[in-house]
């Protein structure tokens, strides 16, 4: 696979963003609108970025890689991802701006699920787990709103699951979702 958070370097970046103010802004500016962190006012989205590597990827580039122990997560901050599953070379879904990839590796630790690959140059706001680390030390409050902002979304993910499944094995279900 072609990256690592040990090298997010020119084997997969186009370059890094100069102007981390820059990214912070286009981090606030999505998530601002409670797409995932409604919890994050502009104050607190400027203290997040602070964690976060902003980065530019080429279209074409594989961002996370099926099986490997993940140690981050990203927000996609311009442009789109196809996230694959192979070796059935099934395309799960196609991610854009505002989106989330690679939080559930960061937060337990186990292999990823599915491979992620710019389809689009890209602009991305890695958060490694290291920076994660700090985040709990330095503003455990903030660490705490980030996480549980992620469970959500996590939950949500879930239940589309679910429902995909049970849609699949023709069960309507009791309408129970918990």
């Amino acid at each position: 696979y072609e990256i690592s958070t040990r090298d997010w370097s020119s084997d997969v970046c186009s370059s890094d963003l100069a102007d981390a103010a820059e990214g912070a802004e286009r981090l606030a500016a999505l998530w601002g609108g409670g797409r995932l962190a409604g919890a994050f006012d502009r104050e607190a989205i400027a203290r997040l970025a602070q964690y976060f590597h902003f980065t530019q990827v080429a279209a074409g580039r594989r961002v996370i890689e099926q099986d490997e122990h993940g140690d981050f997560m990203f927000v996609v901050l311009e442009g789109a991802i196809a996230v694959e599953r192979f070796p059935q070379s099934a395309r799960l879904s196609e991610s854009h701006a505002g989106d989330v990839l690679g939080e559930m590796a960061l937060l337990d630790a186990g292999p990823r699920f599915s491979r992620c690959t710019t389809r689009t140059p890209c602009l991305l706001a890695v958060l490694e787990a290291q920076a994660l680390g700090r985040l709990m030390k330095e503003d455990a409050h903030l660490a705490l709103a980030l996480v549980g902002a992620l469970a959500r979304r996590l939950s949500l993910r879930v239940r589309q699951v679910s429902a995909r499944l049970a849609a699949l094995l023709g069960d309507a279900g009791d309408g129970r979702q918990d």
